[in-house]
Protein backbone atom coordinates (compact mmCIF):
# COMPACT_ATOMS: atom_id res chain seq x y z
CA UNK A 1 0.00 0.00 0.00
CA UNK A 2 1.35 3.41 -0.75
CA UNK A 3 1.08 6.78 1.37
CA UNK A 4 -2.05 6.96 3.11
CA UNK A 5 -5.44 8.13 1.26
CA UNK A 6 -5.33 11.28 3.66
CA UNK A 7 -2.16 12.29 1.80
CA UNK A 8 -3.36 10.93 -1.52
CA UNK A 9 -6.42 13.07 -1.17
CA UNK A 10 -4.24 16.39 -1.36
CA UNK A 11 -2.56 15.87 -4.38
CA UNK A 12 -4.66 17.97 -6.70
CA UNK A 13 -2.98 20.74 -9.66
CA UNK A 14 -2.75 23.55 -7.37
CA UNK A 15 -0.06 25.30 -5.69
CA UNK A 16 -1.97 25.10 -2.24
CA UNK A 17 -2.61 21.68 -2.61
CA UNK A 18 0.66 20.49 -3.25
CA UNK A 19 2.31 22.62 -0.32
CA UNK A 20 -0.39 20.92 2.12
CA UNK A 21 0.38 17.68 1.28
CA UNK A 22 4.39 18.38 1.65
CA UNK A 23 3.33 20.04 5.05
CA UNK A 24 1.41 16.77 6.27
CA UNK A 25 4.00 14.37 4.37
CA UNK A 26 7.18 16.46 6.60
CA UNK A 27 4.72 16.19 9.50
CA UNK A 28 3.81 12.41 9.83
CA UNK A 29 7.99 11.17 8.51
CA UNK A 30 10.10 13.20 9.96
CA UNK A 31 9.64 10.90 13.43
CA UNK A 32 9.37 7.69 11.36
CA UNK A 33 12.75 9.15 9.30
CA UNK A 34 14.46 10.13 12.69
CA UNK A 35 13.27 7.05 14.34
CA UNK A 36 14.19 4.76 11.55
CA UNK A 37 17.55 6.50 11.23
CA UNK A 38 18.20 5.79 14.45
CA UNK A 39 16.99 2.05 14.89
CA UNK A 40 20.20 1.25 12.27
CA UNK A 41 22.69 2.40 14.45
CA UNK A 42 24.49 -0.01 17.25
CA UNK A 43 23.89 -1.44 19.87
CA UNK A 44 20.57 -0.57 21.01
CA UNK A 45 18.75 0.19 17.41
CA UNK A 46 16.05 -2.03 16.53
CA UNK A 47 17.11 -2.80 13.59
CA UNK A 48 21.16 -2.60 14.03
CA UNK A 49 21.39 -6.32 13.57
CA UNK A 50 24.14 -7.09 16.34
CA UNK A 51 25.99 -3.84 15.27
CA UNK A 52 28.85 -2.64 17.55
CA UNK A 53 28.16 0.25 19.69
CA UNK A 54 28.13 3.51 17.39
CA UNK A 55 28.36 1.06 13.91
CA UNK A 56 25.57 2.52 11.60
CA UNK A 57 24.20 -0.47 9.15
CA UNK A 58 23.69 0.84 5.77
CA UNK A 59 20.34 -1.44 5.78
CA UNK A 60 19.50 -4.67 7.87
CA UNK A 61 19.10 -6.29 4.11
CA UNK A 62 21.27 -9.20 3.60
CA UNK A 63 19.87 -10.72 0.17
CA UNK A 64 19.46 -9.08 -3.19
CA UNK A 65 20.95 -6.61 -1.71
CA UNK A 66 23.44 -7.24 1.31
CA UNK A 67 23.64 -4.24 2.84
CA UNK A 68 24.28 -5.70 6.04
CA UNK A 69 27.61 -3.63 6.48
CA UNK A 70 28.93 -0.10 7.75
CA UNK A 71 30.26 2.15 5.06
CA UNK A 72 32.58 5.22 6.56
CA UNK A 73 30.88 7.37 3.71
CA UNK A 74 26.96 6.67 4.96
CA UNK A 75 28.24 6.62 7.88
CA UNK A 76 29.67 10.25 8.40
CA UNK A 77 26.55 11.58 6.53
CA UNK A 78 24.51 10.26 8.63
CA UNK A 79 26.54 11.43 11.99
CA UNK A 80 26.48 14.96 10.00
CA UNK A 81 22.74 14.71 10.27
CA UNK A 82 23.01 13.98 13.69
CA UNK A 83 25.34 15.88 14.86
CA UNK A 84 23.77 19.08 12.90
CA UNK A 85 20.72 18.65 15.00
CA UNK A 86 22.30 18.11 18.50
CA UNK A 87 24.28 21.21 17.55
CA UNK A 88 21.43 23.26 16.50
CA UNK A 89 19.43 22.79 19.36
CA UNK A 90 16.86 20.31 17.79
CA UNK A 91 17.48 17.44 19.81
CA UNK A 92 19.86 17.31 22.83
CA UNK A 93 18.72 13.34 23.76
CA UNK A 94 21.51 12.86 20.86
CA UNK A 95 25.05 13.33 23.00
CA UNK A 96 25.20 9.34 23.24
CA UNK A 97 24.89 8.47 19.75
CA UNK A 98 27.72 10.80 19.19
CA UNK A 99 29.68 9.55 21.80
CA UNK A 100 29.01 6.03 20.78
CA UNK A 101 30.04 7.68 16.85
CA UNK A 102 33.38 8.58 18.23
CA UNK A 103 34.69 6.00 20.14
CA UNK A 104 33.81 3.32 16.94
CA UNK A 105 35.82 5.47 14.49
CA UNK A 106 38.35 5.43 16.51
CA UNK A 107 38.83 2.34 16.04
CA UNK A 108 37.41 1.34 12.75
CA UNK A 109 40.61 3.66 11.71
CA UNK A 110 43.40 1.15 13.24
CA UNK A 111 41.61 -2.08 11.20
CA UNK A 112 44.08 -3.51 9.05
CA UNK A 113 42.15 -4.42 5.64
CA UNK A 114 42.67 -4.72 1.73
CA UNK A 115 43.70 -1.09 1.31
CA UNK A 116 46.20 -1.21 3.91
CA UNK A 117 46.27 -0.13 7.66
CA UNK A 118 46.23 3.29 9.20
CA UNK A 119 49.70 4.34 7.23
CA UNK A 120 49.83 2.47 4.19
CA UNK A 121 46.29 3.64 2.78
CA UNK A 122 44.11 1.64 5.01
CA UNK A 123 41.42 4.92 5.37
CA UNK A 124 40.35 4.44 1.80
CA UNK A 125 38.96 0.98 2.85
CA UNK A 126 34.88 1.67 1.96
CA UNK A 127 33.27 -0.56 4.56
CA UNK A 128 33.47 -3.00 7.12
CA UNK A 129 31.68 -5.89 9.14
CA UNK A 130 29.53 -4.32 11.75
CA UNK A 131 31.49 -6.50 14.47
CA UNK A 132 34.32 -3.94 13.32
CA UNK A 133 36.34 -6.43 11.62
CA UNK A 134 37.85 -6.30 8.04
CA UNK A 135 35.85 -6.85 4.71
CA UNK A 136 38.20 -8.51 2.63
CA UNK A 137 35.93 -9.82 -0.37
CA UNK A 138 36.30 -8.06 -3.67
CA UNK A 139 35.11 -4.65 -4.16
CA UNK A 140 35.74 -1.59 -5.05
CA UNK A 141 38.77 -0.06 -3.70
CA UNK A 142 39.92 2.88 -2.58
CA UNK A 143 36.78 4.87 -1.58
CA UNK A 144 38.73 8.47 -1.23
CA UNK A 145 35.65 10.40 0.21
CA UNK A 146 35.05 8.62 3.45
CA UNK A 147 37.56 10.19 5.56
CA UNK A 148 36.56 13.47 4.13
CA UNK A 149 33.16 13.07 5.11
CA UNK A 150 34.10 11.69 8.61
CA UNK A 151 36.34 14.62 9.24
CA UNK A 152 33.29 17.53 8.43
CA UNK A 153 31.06 15.43 10.62
CA UNK A 154 33.59 15.43 13.84
CA UNK A 155 35.08 18.58 12.84
CA UNK A 156 31.22 20.30 13.37
CA UNK A 157 31.21 18.61 16.51
CA UNK A 158 34.77 19.64 17.79
CA UNK A 159 33.65 23.38 16.62
CA UNK A 160 30.64 22.81 19.14
CA UNK A 161 32.83 21.23 22.08
CA UNK A 162 35.01 24.39 21.66
CA UNK A 163 32.20 26.68 22.04
CA UNK A 164 31.30 25.04 25.20
CA UNK A 165 34.77 25.10 26.36
CA UNK A 166 35.63 21.86 26.58
CA UNK A 167 38.90 22.40 24.40
CA UNK A 168 40.78 19.24 26.10
CA UNK A 169 38.13 16.49 24.74
CA UNK A 170 38.69 18.40 21.24
CA UNK A 171 42.48 17.94 21.52
CA UNK A 172 42.87 14.44 23.24
CA UNK A 173 40.16 12.59 21.46
CA UNK A 174 38.70 14.17 18.80
CA UNK A 175 41.67 15.56 16.95
CA UNK A 176 43.83 12.20 16.80
CA UNK A 177 40.74 10.73 14.60
CA UNK A 178 40.51 13.98 12.50
CA UNK A 179 44.18 13.97 11.61
CA UNK A 180 44.34 11.09 10.30
CA UNK A 181 41.62 11.32 8.28
CA UNK A 182 42.62 14.89 6.77
CA UNK A 183 46.36 13.51 6.17
CA UNK A 184 45.16 11.11 4.63
CA UNK A 185 42.84 13.38 2.28
CA UNK A 186 45.85 15.62 1.97
CA UNK A 187 48.01 13.06 0.54
CA UNK A 188 45.60 11.18 -1.57
CA UNK A 189 43.37 13.90 -3.26
CA UNK A 190 44.84 13.72 -6.23
CA UNK A 191 44.63 10.16 -6.75
CA UNK A 192 42.78 8.43 -8.21
CA UNK A 193 39.32 6.73 -6.48
CA UNK A 194 35.92 4.33 -6.93
CA UNK A 195 33.30 7.29 -6.71
CA UNK A 196 30.48 7.10 -4.27
CA UNK A 197 28.02 4.60 -5.93
CA UNK A 198 31.42 2.40 -6.21
CA UNK A 199 31.73 1.81 -9.69
CA UNK A 200 34.31 3.56 -11.53
CA UNK A 201 37.85 4.26 -11.08
CA UNK A 202 38.91 7.74 -11.83
CA UNK A 203 38.22 11.15 -10.22
CA UNK A 204 35.24 11.60 -9.09
CA UNK A 205 33.52 15.41 -8.31
CA UNK A 206 31.79 14.72 -5.11
CA UNK A 207 35.06 12.93 -3.80
CA UNK A 208 37.00 16.11 -4.55
CA UNK A 209 34.36 18.62 -3.51
CA UNK A 210 34.21 16.71 0.13
CA UNK A 211 37.35 17.09 0.22
CA UNK A 212 37.96 20.56 -0.34
CA UNK A 213 35.58 21.37 2.63
CA UNK A 214 37.23 18.71 4.56
CA UNK A 215 40.64 20.36 4.42
CA UNK A 216 39.05 23.89 4.57
CA UNK A 217 37.14 23.37 7.87
CA UNK A 218 40.51 21.74 9.31
CA UNK A 219 42.44 24.29 8.47
CA UNK A 220 40.46 26.87 10.77
CA UNK A 221 40.03 23.92 13.58
CA UNK A 222 44.01 23.11 13.61
CA UNK A 223 44.60 26.97 14.15
CA UNK A 224 41.88 26.93 16.88
CA UNK A 225 43.62 24.57 19.07
CA UNK A 226 46.68 25.51 17.91
CA UNK A 227 48.25 23.16 15.26
CA UNK A 228 49.39 25.69 13.19
CA UNK A 229 52.00 23.45 10.77
CA UNK A 230 48.66 21.34 10.29
CA UNK A 231 46.78 24.26 9.27
CA UNK A 232 49.34 25.70 6.75
CA UNK A 233 49.71 22.19 4.43
CA UNK A 234 46.30 22.04 4.53
CA UNK A 235 45.39 25.01 3.74
CA UNK A 236 47.84 24.48 0.79
CA UNK A 237 46.16 21.79 -0.54
CA UNK A 238 42.58 23.12 0.19
CA UNK A 239 43.80 26.08 -2.91
CA UNK A 240 44.91 22.90 -5.39
CA UNK A 241 41.61 21.04 -4.35
CA UNK A 242 39.36 24.36 -5.25
CA UNK A 243 41.13 25.12 -8.55
CA UNK A 244 41.15 21.10 -9.50
CA UNK A 245 37.31 21.16 -8.99
CA UNK A 246 36.56 23.61 -11.48
CA UNK A 247 38.42 21.11 -14.17
CA UNK A 248 35.03 18.96 -13.77
CA UNK A 249 32.53 21.46 -15.58
CA UNK A 250 31.41 20.49 -19.32
CA UNK A 251 30.66 23.45 -20.89
CA UNK A 252 27.39 22.14 -22.14
CA UNK A 253 25.96 22.41 -19.15
CA UNK A 254 27.05 20.29 -16.68
CA UNK A 255 29.61 18.56 -14.02
CA UNK A 256 31.30 15.95 -15.40
CA UNK A 257 30.66 13.62 -12.09
CA UNK A 258 33.73 11.37 -13.26
CA UNK A 259 36.93 11.32 -15.45
CA UNK A 260 36.59 8.11 -16.63
CA UNK A 261 33.40 5.52 -16.77
CA UNK A 262 32.69 5.74 -20.54
CA UNK A 263 29.16 7.67 -19.57
CA UNK A 264 27.53 11.30 -20.00
CA UNK A 265 28.96 12.53 -17.02
CA UNK A 266 25.44 13.57 -15.68
CA UNK A 267 25.18 12.34 -12.34
CA UNK A 268 23.70 12.71 -8.92
CA UNK A 269 27.05 12.81 -7.72
CA UNK A 270 26.56 16.71 -8.71
CA UNK A 271 23.94 17.30 -7.04
CA UNK A 272 25.13 15.23 -3.61
CA UNK A 273 28.53 17.52 -3.61
CA UNK A 274 26.07 20.68 -4.16
CA UNK A 275 24.07 20.28 -0.93
CA UNK A 276 26.72 18.42 1.16
CA UNK A 277 29.18 21.26 0.67
CA UNK A 278 26.20 23.64 1.06
CA UNK A 279 27.63 27.28 3.18
CA UNK A 280 25.04 30.02 2.98
CA UNK A 281 27.98 32.60 4.04
CA UNK A 282 29.36 32.05 0.32
CA UNK A 283 26.02 33.26 -1.05
CA UNK A 284 25.80 31.73 -4.54
CA UNK A 285 29.65 31.58 -4.83
CA UNK A 286 30.20 29.26 -8.41
CA UNK A 287 33.86 28.41 -7.88
CA UNK A 288 32.41 26.40 -4.43
CA UNK A 289 29.43 25.12 -6.21
CA UNK A 290 27.27 26.72 -4.06
CA UNK A 291 23.50 25.76 -4.62
CA UNK A 292 22.40 28.65 -6.15
CA UNK A 293 25.34 29.70 -8.00
CA UNK A 294 24.64 29.41 -11.62
CA UNK A 295 26.48 26.59 -12.88
CA UNK A 296 25.09 24.51 -9.99
CA UNK A 297 21.57 25.21 -11.10
CA UNK A 298 22.29 24.96 -14.75
CA UNK A 299 23.97 21.34 -13.87
CA UNK A 300 20.50 20.53 -11.59
CA UNK A 301 18.39 21.61 -14.70
CA UNK A 302 20.79 19.28 -17.18
CA UNK A 303 20.56 16.25 -14.27
CA UNK A 304 16.81 16.69 -13.92
CA UNK A 305 16.28 16.75 -17.70
CA UNK A 306 18.29 13.61 -18.24
CA UNK A 307 15.63 11.68 -15.84
CA UNK A 308 11.90 13.21 -17.94
CA UNK A 309 12.17 10.50 -20.16
CA UNK A 310 13.99 7.46 -18.91
CA UNK A 311 11.63 5.87 -16.26
CA UNK A 312 8.15 4.92 -17.19
CA UNK A 313 6.84 6.36 -14.18
CA UNK A 314 7.84 9.49 -15.33
CA UNK A 315 5.74 9.74 -18.39
CA UNK A 316 3.40 12.35 -19.13
CA UNK A 317 4.37 14.93 -16.58
CA UNK A 318 5.02 18.56 -17.62
CA UNK A 319 8.81 20.14 -18.63
CA UNK A 320 8.53 22.26 -15.68
CA UNK A 321 7.42 20.11 -13.17
CA UNK A 322 9.29 17.70 -10.84
CA UNK A 323 10.13 13.91 -11.86
CA UNK A 324 11.93 10.93 -9.78
CA UNK A 325 15.24 11.04 -10.36
CA UNK A 326 17.95 8.25 -9.93
CA UNK A 327 21.69 7.96 -9.97
CA UNK A 328 22.47 8.81 -13.51
CA UNK A 329 20.20 7.87 -16.63
CA UNK A 330 22.48 4.99 -18.37
CA UNK A 331 21.84 2.91 -14.59
CA UNK A 332 21.11 -0.72 -14.36
CA UNK A 333 21.81 -1.89 -11.03
CA UNK A 334 18.41 -3.54 -9.63
CA UNK A 335 17.06 -2.50 -13.35
CA UNK A 336 18.15 1.42 -12.97
CA UNK A 337 15.84 3.30 -10.94
CA UNK A 338 14.71 6.12 -8.82
CA UNK A 339 16.23 6.55 -5.58
CA UNK A 340 15.15 8.07 -2.45
CA UNK A 341 18.01 9.91 -1.61
CA UNK A 342 18.96 11.67 -5.32
CA UNK A 343 15.44 12.84 -5.51
CA UNK A 344 15.17 14.17 -2.51
CA UNK A 345 18.68 15.97 -3.06
CA UNK A 346 17.36 18.01 -6.18
CA UNK A 347 14.70 19.16 -3.42
CA UNK A 348 17.64 20.26 -0.68
CA UNK A 349 19.33 21.95 -3.14
CA UNK A 350 16.41 23.95 -4.53
CA UNK A 351 15.33 25.16 -0.42
CA UNK A 352 19.21 25.80 -0.27
CA UNK A 353 19.06 28.23 -2.59
CA UNK A 354 16.26 29.78 -1.82
CA UNK A 355 17.39 30.51 2.23
CA UNK A 356 20.23 32.14 0.33
CA UNK A 357 17.59 34.39 -2.19
CA UNK A 358 15.59 35.42 0.52
CA UNK A 359 18.45 35.86 3.00
CA UNK A 360 20.08 38.75 0.16
CA UNK A 361 17.10 39.68 -0.82
CA UNK A 362 17.90 39.23 -4.27
CA UNK A 363 18.63 36.84 -7.37
CA UNK A 364 20.72 36.40 -9.72
CA UNK A 365 20.00 35.16 -13.23
CA UNK A 366 23.20 34.91 -15.39
CA UNK A 367 23.60 33.57 -19.27
CA UNK A 368 24.83 30.25 -17.79
CA UNK A 369 21.38 29.92 -15.48
CA UNK A 370 18.95 31.28 -17.45
CA UNK A 371 17.70 27.94 -19.23
CA UNK A 372 16.87 26.65 -15.33
CA UNK A 373 15.06 29.99 -14.57
CA UNK A 374 13.63 30.20 -18.29
CA UNK A 375 11.32 26.93 -17.56
CA UNK A 376 9.57 28.79 -14.57
CA UNK A 377 9.01 32.33 -16.85
CA UNK A 378 9.99 31.58 -20.53
CA UNK A 379 10.41 36.28 -20.73
CA UNK A 380 13.05 36.18 -17.81
CA UNK A 381 16.08 37.96 -18.86
CA UNK A 382 19.87 38.26 -17.52
CA UNK A 383 20.06 40.99 -14.84
CA UNK A 384 20.10 41.45 -11.06
CA UNK A 385 16.38 41.26 -9.00
CA UNK A 386 16.04 42.27 -5.64
CA UNK A 387 13.21 41.07 -3.67
CA UNK A 388 11.36 43.63 -4.35
CA UNK A 389 10.23 43.13 -7.96
CA UNK A 390 7.51 40.91 -9.02
CA UNK A 391 10.34 38.67 -11.26
CA UNK A 392 11.52 37.95 -7.72
CA UNK A 393 8.43 36.60 -6.48
CA UNK A 394 7.95 34.95 -9.42
CA UNK A 395 10.47 33.25 -9.51
CA UNK A 396 10.89 32.24 -5.96
CA UNK A 397 7.36 30.76 -5.98
CA UNK A 398 7.86 29.37 -8.78
CA UNK A 399 11.20 27.09 -7.23
CA UNK A 400 9.27 26.43 -4.13
CA UNK A 401 6.58 25.11 -6.05
CA UNK A 402 8.95 22.99 -8.26
CA UNK A 403 11.36 22.23 -5.24
CA UNK A 404 8.08 21.15 -3.48
CA UNK A 405 7.03 18.95 -6.35
CA UNK A 406 9.99 16.44 -5.76
CA UNK A 407 8.85 16.20 -2.27
CA UNK A 408 5.83 15.34 -3.06
CA UNK A 409 6.50 12.66 -5.54
CA UNK A 410 8.91 11.02 -2.55
CA UNK A 411 5.47 11.44 -0.62
CA UNK A 412 2.96 9.49 -3.04
CA UNK A 413 6.06 6.31 -3.23
CA UNK A 414 6.26 5.93 0.40
CA UNK A 415 4.53 3.21 1.69
CA UNK A 416 1.84 4.00 4.51
CA UNK A 417 4.60 2.91 7.11
CA UNK A 418 6.91 5.65 5.79
CA UNK A 419 9.75 2.90 5.24
CA UNK A 420 12.07 4.36 2.98
CA UNK A 421 14.05 1.82 0.85
CA UNK A 422 16.76 2.64 -1.34
CA UNK A 423 14.77 2.93 -5.18
CA UNK A 424 11.90 3.27 -6.28
CA UNK A 425 10.51 1.40 -9.08
CA UNK A 426 10.72 3.06 -12.52
CA UNK A 427 7.59 1.35 -13.93
CA UNK A 428 5.31 0.97 -10.53
CA UNK A 429 6.22 3.08 -7.86
CA UNK A 430 7.05 0.17 -5.18
CA UNK A 431 9.79 0.08 -3.41
CA UNK A 432 12.86 -1.63 -4.39
CA UNK A 433 16.36 -2.72 -3.36
CA UNK A 434 17.25 -2.86 0.09
CA UNK A 435 14.86 -1.52 2.99
CA UNK A 436 14.92 0.93 5.58
CA UNK A 437 17.92 2.60 4.04
CA UNK A 438 19.73 4.79 6.55
CA UNK A 439 20.86 6.95 3.72
CA UNK A 440 17.31 7.52 2.65
CA UNK A 441 16.04 8.57 6.13
CA UNK A 442 19.00 11.00 6.57
CA UNK A 443 18.74 12.40 3.25
CA UNK A 444 14.96 12.98 4.22
CA UNK A 445 15.67 14.43 7.16
CA UNK A 446 17.96 17.15 5.45
CA UNK A 447 15.95 17.71 3.13
CA UNK A 448 12.96 18.85 5.83
CA UNK A 449 15.45 21.10 7.44
CA UNK A 450 16.14 23.00 4.49
CA UNK A 451 12.27 23.26 3.29
CA UNK A 452 12.03 24.82 7.12
CA UNK A 453 15.12 27.38 6.50
CA UNK A 454 17.43 25.76 8.70
CA UNK A 455 21.01 26.59 8.04
CA UNK A 456 23.73 24.57 8.76
CA UNK A 457 26.82 25.90 9.97
CA UNK A 458 29.88 27.52 7.56
CA UNK A 459 32.42 26.13 6.73
CA UNK A 460 34.81 28.99 5.23
CA UNK A 461 33.30 28.53 1.25
CA UNK A 462 33.44 32.76 1.97
CA UNK A 463 35.18 34.79 -0.04
CA UNK A 464 37.63 32.13 -1.55
CA UNK A 465 39.51 33.09 -4.69
CA UNK A 466 41.48 30.56 -7.26
CA UNK A 467 45.20 30.87 -7.30
CA UNK A 468 45.88 28.22 -9.54
CA UNK A 469 49.64 28.67 -10.48
CA UNK A 470 51.48 25.54 -10.13
CA UNK A 471 48.41 23.18 -9.09
CA UNK A 472 49.76 19.65 -9.00
CA UNK A 473 46.79 17.89 -10.85
CA UNK A 474 46.32 14.09 -11.61
CA UNK A 475 49.38 12.88 -13.50
CA UNK A 476 48.96 11.41 -17.32
CA UNK A 477 51.20 8.66 -18.09
CA UNK A 478 51.89 7.54 -21.92
CA UNK A 479 50.50 4.02 -22.78
CA UNK A 480 51.58 2.01 -25.85
CA UNK A 481 48.97 -0.20 -26.93
CA UNK A 482 50.41 -3.40 -28.53
CA UNK A 483 48.14 -5.89 -30.04
CA UNK A 484 48.95 -9.19 -32.41
CA UNK A 485 45.95 -8.85 -35.09
CA UNK A 486 45.95 -10.25 -38.36
CA UNK A 487 43.93 -8.72 -40.74
CA UNK A 488 42.26 -9.20 -44.42
CA UNK A 489 43.16 -6.77 -46.96
CA UNK A 490 41.65 -3.49 -46.40
CA UNK A 491 41.20 -3.88 -42.70
CA UNK A 492 42.79 -1.71 -40.05
CA UNK A 493 42.69 -1.97 -36.23
CA UNK A 494 41.69 0.78 -34.21
CA UNK A 495 40.87 1.16 -29.77
CA UNK A 496 38.10 2.42 -28.09
CA UNK A 497 37.60 2.54 -24.64
CA UNK A 498 35.77 4.03 -21.15
CA UNK A 499 37.92 7.28 -20.83
CA UNK A 500 37.81 10.47 -23.16
CA UNK A 501 41.37 9.89 -24.31
CA UNK A 502 39.71 6.67 -25.59
CA UNK A 503 37.03 8.31 -26.60
CA UNK A 504 34.54 6.65 -24.73
CA UNK A 505 33.41 3.31 -26.78
CA UNK A 506 32.88 5.55 -29.79
CA UNK A 507 33.48 2.97 -33.02
CA UNK A 508 33.64 6.30 -35.58
CA UNK A 509 36.31 8.04 -33.69
CA UNK A 510 37.93 5.06 -32.79
CA UNK A 511 42.23 5.69 -32.33
CA UNK A 512 43.89 3.77 -35.67
CA UNK A 513 46.53 1.93 -34.68
CA UNK A 514 50.07 1.57 -36.83
CA UNK A 515 50.83 -1.84 -38.58
CA UNK A 516 54.71 -0.86 -39.35
CA UNK A 517 55.40 -3.84 -37.16
CA UNK A 518 52.25 -6.12 -38.57
CA UNK A 519 51.32 -8.74 -37.22
CA UNK A 520 51.69 -6.14 -34.44
CA UNK A 521 49.58 -3.18 -34.07
CA UNK A 522 50.31 -0.15 -31.95
CA UNK A 523 49.79 3.05 -30.28
CA UNK A 524 50.57 5.47 -27.63
CA UNK A 525 48.05 7.57 -25.47
CA UNK A 526 48.61 9.74 -22.56
CA UNK A 527 45.83 8.08 -20.12
CA UNK A 528 44.92 9.34 -16.58
CA UNK A 529 47.89 8.18 -13.88
CA UNK A 530 46.28 5.32 -11.36
CA UNK A 531 43.33 5.12 -12.96
CA UNK A 532 41.50 1.56 -13.99
CA UNK A 533 40.87 1.79 -17.51
CA UNK A 534 38.66 -0.89 -19.90
CA UNK A 535 39.20 -0.65 -23.44
CA UNK A 536 38.90 -3.10 -26.69
CA UNK A 537 40.20 -3.26 -29.97
CA UNK A 538 38.24 -3.13 -33.14
CA UNK A 539 38.59 -3.93 -36.80
CA UNK A 540 37.34 -1.94 -39.45
CA UNK A 541 37.13 -2.04 -43.47
CA UNK A 542 36.83 -0.11 -45.82
CA UNK A 543 33.18 0.07 -46.50
CA UNK A 544 32.80 0.90 -42.09
CA UNK A 545 31.87 -2.24 -41.47
CA UNK A 546 33.23 -2.60 -37.41
CA UNK A 547 34.48 -5.80 -36.17
CA UNK A 548 34.30 -5.97 -32.48
CA UNK A 549 37.35 -8.67 -30.38
CA UNK A 550 35.21 -10.67 -28.24
CA UNK A 551 34.40 -10.23 -24.43
CA UNK A 552 34.80 -9.68 -21.69
CA UNK A 553 36.85 -5.86 -21.83
CA UNK A 554 40.55 -5.47 -21.96
CA UNK A 555 41.59 -3.94 -18.51
CA UNK A 556 44.47 -2.15 -17.24
CA UNK A 557 45.46 -0.26 -14.65
CA UNK A 558 47.97 2.59 -15.34
CA UNK A 559 50.39 3.63 -13.25
CA UNK A 560 50.95 7.06 -11.00
CA UNK A 561 53.60 8.08 -13.61
CA UNK A 562 56.20 7.22 -15.97
CA UNK A 563 54.93 4.84 -19.00
CA UNK A 564 53.05 1.49 -19.56
CA UNK A 565 52.45 -0.92 -22.32
CA UNK A 566 50.37 -3.74 -23.17
CA UNK A 567 51.04 -7.11 -25.22
CA UNK A 568 47.54 -8.15 -25.91
CA UNK A 569 46.12 -10.90 -28.49
CA UNK A 570 43.56 -10.05 -30.28
CA UNK A 571 40.36 -12.43 -29.55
Amino acid sequence: MLLSAVFLALFAPSVWAQSSVIDAYVASESPIAKASMLANIGPSGSKSSGAFSGIVIASPSTENPDYLYTWTRDSALTFQTIIDQFTLGFDTTLRGEIDNYVGAQAIVQQISNPSGDITTGGLGEPKFYVNETAFTGPWGRPQRDGPALRSTALITWANYLLSEGNTSYVTDTLWPIIENDLNYVSSNWNQSTYDLWEEIFSSSFFSTAVQHRALRQGTTLARAIGQTSFASSYGNQADFLLCFLQSYWNPTGYMTANTGGGRSGIDANSVLASIHTFDAAAGCDAITFQPCSDVALLNLFTYVNAFRNTYEINSGISTNEAVLTGRYPEDVYMGGNPWYLTTLAVAEQLYDSLIVWNSQGSLDVTNISLPFFKQFDSTITAGTYTSSSPEFSTLTAAVKTFSDGFVALVAKYTPSSGGLAEQISRSNGAPVSAVDLTWSYASALTAFDARAGVIPGSWGAQGLSLNCGGVPVAQTVSVTFNVDASTLEGQNVYLTGAVDALEDWSTDNAILLSSANYPTWSVTVNLPGSTEVQYKYIKKDGSGTVTWESDPNMEITTPANGTYATNDTWR
